[in-house]
C-alpha cells in the first residue's frame, strides 16, 4: 500500500468544520482516494455523545467553552490548545476489518511516541486509551462508515491542554485525573514536536492490520 498522507499540522481548528471535512474525506477514500491522517489542535470545545446521561458535564449551564453533541457513544471530553488530535481516514477494507485491533494499534503508536519523550506510558486493563499509571494521557474514540475510519485520538501534550478537563468528568470516569507529556517528563514539549514523531510510529503500528 502507498504511504499515508499527513497534511501539515493545523491549529485553531473549529470542531464542527473539521467534522464536515472528515465526512468528506471518508467519501473520498471510499471512492478510491488517498488515505490521510489529519493532525491538529482544536479551538476549545467539549463534545459528548447522544446520551441522556450528561452527568459527566458537571454543570452544563456554566461550561467555559462551547459544547457539541455528536453521533458517537460515550460521555464528555475536551479538546483544545496544547492537545494533539489525530483523525486517521483509513480504508479498513484494505486491512483487517477489526476495530479492536485498530484501536490497539492507535494506542501502541501513542505509547511509542510517548517513549520518545521519556514517558513510560501504557494501557490499563478494560479501559481504552493511553495511561501513565492511573493518569490518562490520551483518549481514543473511533468510528467507521462502510469500514472507512474517522475520529481518532487526542493526546495531551502541554499542561495547557489539561485546564479544560477541570469542568467535566472526563469520559465519565470518576476519580481519574488527566495528564500530559509535559507534566510527565518535566520538560517543555510542543505539539509540533509530537506531530513530527507521529507518522513513523503510526504507519509502523498499523502494520498489525496486515499481519496474518
Amino acid at each position: 500500500m502507498p504511504p499515508l498522507t499527513f497534511p501539515p499540522l493545523e491549529t485553531g481548528v473549529d470542531y464542527l468544520a473539521m467534522l464536515e471535512r472528515q465526512e468528506a474525506a471518508v467519501i473520498h477514500v471510499r471512492d478510491g482516494g488517498a488515505e490521510r491522517v489529519y493532525l491538529l489542535e482544536h479551538d476549545p470545545v467539549y463534545t459528548i455523545g447522544r446520551t441522556r446521561d450528561r452527568s459527566s458535564l458537571l454543570n452544563s449551564d456554566n461550561l467555559p467553552h462551547p459544547l457539541v453533541t455528536i453521533s458517537r457513544g460515550g460521555q464528555a471530553t475536551y479538546h483544545g490548545p496544547g492537545q494533539l488530535v489525530g483523525y486517521p481516514i483509513l480504508n479498513l477494507n484494505l486491512r483487517k476489518r477489526d476495530l479492536h485491533l485498530y484501536i490497539r494499534a492507535l494506542e501502541q503508536a501513542i505509547i511509542d511516541v510517548s517513549s520518545d519523550f521519556g514517558v513510560a506510558a501504557g494501557r490499563r486493563d478494560g479501559m481504552t486509551g493511553v495511561w501513565v499509571g492511573e493518569r490518562k494521557l490520551a483518549s481514543i474514540g473511533v468510528g467507521v462508515r462502510r469500514w472507512i475510519s474517522l475520529h481518532g485520538f487526542a493526546l495531551n501534550v502541554t499542561e495547557e491542554s489539561l485546564r479544560g478537563f477541570l469542568a467535566i468528568t472526563p469520559c465519565g470516569l470518576s476519580g481519574v485525573s488527566m495528564t500530559s507529556l509535559a507534566s510527565e517528563c518535566g520538560a517543555a514539549v510542543t505539539v509540533d514536536d509530537v506531530a513530527l514523531a507521529i507518522p513513523d510510529h503510526l504507519e509502523r503500528c498499523l502494520q498489525v492490520l496486515h499481519e496474518s
